[in-house]
């Protein structure tokens, strides 16, 4: 399935089993959790996904990329 790079917007490549993400054009290859999470972090637009998962965030900093797992 085609979906949009993150890096570079062009068309990326999306596993049949969501198991990865793959784009050409820039060289992009994650798995789609990886992805997610990158989306969600650098693009404004998604930003509020995470904290549909995250609950009560009060008092507590976003973390970092690395820190959601």
């Amino acid at each position: 399935m085609k979906i949009k790079c993150p890096k570079c917007k062009k068309d990326a490549e999306l596993a049949p089993d969501f198991s990865f993400v793959k784009c050409d054009g820039c060289g992009l290859d994650m798995s789609y959790g990886e992805y997610v999470k990158y989306v969600a972090h650098n693009d404004a637009t998604y930003t509020d996904i995470l904290g549909d998962y995250a609950g009560s965030t009060e008092g507590e900093s976003s973390g970092t990329l690395d820190e959601w797992d």
